[in-house]
């Protein structure tokens, strides 16, 4: 399978490259708006790119977003966008895109935030009205985005849970009032290195549950985004996510 890296030089870039050729994977060229030194071309634009792959893997922001995604569908090859931080237009662009080319999105990449996602989805079903529900995430100081994607994840997956009747409040400030049971409070922490952090808090009458995740490494998420571009290659136009992904491996 030969990959173009898009972010190739940051943090995440760097992971998967390094972990590329233990799931039978190739960088055949990254592409990065700050070029760094890597052990295959790197480029500052698509446009530059001649190497042929059989997807992309994108870890970098929503700046030049359709540039990567024209670039996909010309070479008819899928993308995975492994990236948040996406305005309403750019997942408007995204699922225009869905119809011509294979696109896995996902704004977590581990299978045990995957696997709390559902957990937290079922918390919410049994439990119902009588528990609050409030999401913790914590993150590195240099994240852009807040709250991340798996914060509002697992806010989505809580939520139809609920019955999808629940209003998301961003944090809390000043004389705020009694709680609304028509909340689902999501609060972000951003400090030092935090690799990855998320907690899914049930607050009832006397009693707490919570269920929570550490990534302890980059790697984690880097052999996801390995797993999920090798599932892309040959997938017909669509959008795809985590679940599609788990299923094959069951």
């Amino acid at each position: 399978m030969n990959i173009i890296l898009c972010g190739a030089c940051g943090k995440m870039g760097k992971n998967v490259a390094e972990l590329a050729s233990g799931y039978g994977a190739e960088i055949v060229c990254g592409v990065d708006l700050f070029p760094s030194p890597m052990p295959f071309p790197v480029y500052r634009s698509f446009s530059e790119v001649t190497e042929q792959a059989d997807a992309v893997v994108d870890f970098s922001s929503a700046e030049r977003l359709t540039e990567r995604l024209q670039f996909c569908k010309e070479r008819k090859i899928g993308i995975l966008l492994a990236s948040t931080g996406y305005s309403e237009a750019d997942l408007k662009t995204i699922a225009d895109y869905a119809r011509e080319i294979a696109i896995f999105k996902t704004g977590n990449l581990s299978l045990g935030v995957n696997l709390i996602q559902l957990l937290a989805k079922k918390a919410a079903e049994i439990l119902g009205d009588k528990f609050d529900a409030e999401i913790i995430e914590r993150h590195h100081n240099k994240k852009k985005d807040a709250p991340s994607g798996t914060a509002l994840m697992l806010a989505e997956s809580v939520n139809e849970g609920f019955g999808s009747g629940k209003k998301y409040l961003y944090g809390r400030h000043g004389l705020t009032g009694e709680r609304n049971k028509s909340e689902i409070g999501i609060h972000a922490v951003r400090g030092g290195t935090i690799v990855g952090e998320h907690e899914v808090m049930f607050a009832g009458e006397d009693e707490i549950i919570t269920i929570s995740h550490s990534a302890r490494s980059r790697r984690v998420f880097a052999a996801g985004a390995l797993k999920a571009a090798a599932f892309l290659v040959g997938k017909p136009a669509g959008m795809y996510e985590m679940s599609d992904l788990l299923q094959t491996d069951e």
